[in-house]
């Protein structure tokens, strides 16, 4: 065997030696890496340690919102709404609005030939006569009474049947007025107007149709509805089922956002107005109702949205803040987060919670707003406390 034959397998080895020295050097460099420092409850790493790469902080913001995401119902305000219904029975000979039609107060919606209205056009009148005979009567006895033709209780018995016909015509003029009539009307077509001003916004009547002042007692749903329906679609009234454990942070005067999934890209405000005295036995959910401010009619009634109460301002510091529920652990039946006290210095601290909602806690105690609390990594700091206190 020559020399050049002897050389040959040397190569194949110092690549094997650089390859195991490169392979080393990445060890040694860890191994300088002090390792983290536990004092108490901290949990001290270097400047530039390896295990800071897996954590990750966020800021406790103040809790602004009371309660958020609870699905409501728009419906139509009764402070600015009138449901109408006939006070006669008869038939629907004309119909003299239509469904957005701006109404004033007073205005005529409908002609009914009513029978009903009828007898009550024509009891106002005989007792108006009846008025006028008897006033003559009674004038007439107390003549014959001071040029002593007629006895005093003849001019008493005038005087009686006088004021029993004036009762009687009060009491028909008062029932002609209930009807919305007048006894100068022509014929017995009762005109059915609305008492309040704004915009028809139902209508469930057709001409021919026959009505009756008593289908307001129906029990069937289609007999049950008004005949016509006059609100303000500017003002709205919303109602949310909240449940049980939020009705602690609610009060009326708070303010309502409003999110629609017709509109996503806008915000609704309102207002909490009042809080219902009882809960759903079943569903364990109070009636909380709202106003809604409505000024370009986007939003409409019987709509189902989402709702946002504002926490008050001058509780929001009670409310305490909220952050990430992943920044959150139980040990011992406890809960506990960590606190970035500084770049690389993390602080175990003890928190009282509330309620967990989309993601979000309500911290009340243990955390400030504006101090930043580990959301991944909570578990690695855990174990590093554990190995130095075993």
């Amino acid at each position: 065997m020559n020399t050049k034959d002897m050389k040959m397998p040397a190569l194949p080895l110092c690549m094997a030696g650089l390859l195991l020295l490169s392979a080393c050097k990445p060890a040694e460099k860890a191994a300088d890496v002090p390792a983290p420092k536990v004092e108490g409850e901290k949990v001290i790493f270097v400047a530039g340690a390896p295990q800071t790469s897996s954590l990750s902080v966020t800021t406790a913001e103040t809790r602004r919102f009371a309660v958020t995401h609870i699905t409501g119902r728009l419906m139509w305000n009764d402070d600015a709404t009138v449901r109408i219904f006939t006070p006669v029975a008869g038939r629907v000979t004309e119909i003299l609005a239509n469904l957005g039609q701006p109404i004033t107060e007073g205005m005529p919606l409908a002609r009914i030939d009513s029978p009903d209205f009828g007898q009550a056009l024509a009891d106002a009148r005989t007792a108006a006569g009846n008025v006028r005979a008897m006033e003559k009567a009674f004038n007439r006895a107390k003549e014959l009474f001071e040029h002593g033709a007629a006895a005093q209780k003849d001019v008493e018995n005038a005087e009686a049947s006088c004021t029993s016909a004036v009762s009687e015509r009060d009491r028909a003029q008062a029932r002609l007025k209930l009807y919305g009539g007048s006894d100068q009307a022509s014929d017995e077509t009762y005109v059915l107007r609305s008492p309040l001003a704004g915009v028809l916004v139902e209508k469930n009547i057709n001409p021919g149709q026959e009505v009756r002042a008593d289908q307001m007692l129906a029990n069937a749903t289609q007999l049950y509805a008004p005949l016509f329906v006059v609100s303000d679609p500017t003002r709205l009234w919303i109602q949310l089922d909240v449940a049980e454990q939020d009705l602690g942070s609610l009060q009326p005067g708070q303010v309502l956002h409003i999110y629609s999934r017709a509109y996503p890209d806008k915000v609704f405000d309102g207002v909490l107005e009042s809080i219902g005295d009882s809960l759903d036995p079943t569903t364990r959910t109070v009636k909380v109702r709202g106003a809604v401010n409505n000024p370009d009619k986007l939003l409409k009634a019987e709509m189902y949205v989402t709702v946002d109460v504002e926490q008050d301002t001058t509780k929001l510091a009670q409310g305490g803040v909220e952050i990430p529920a992943k920044a959150v652990f139980m040990k011992n039946n406890q809960y506990y987060l960590f606190i970035e006290q500084s770049p690389g210095e993390y602080q175990r601290q003890l928190v009282k919670i509330g309620l967990e909602q989309d993601g979000k806690v309500q911290v009340y105690e243990g955390v400030a707003s504006g101090q930043k609390v580990v959301t991944e990594g909570c578990l690695l700091l855990q174990a590093l406390l554990d190995t130095d206190k075993s």
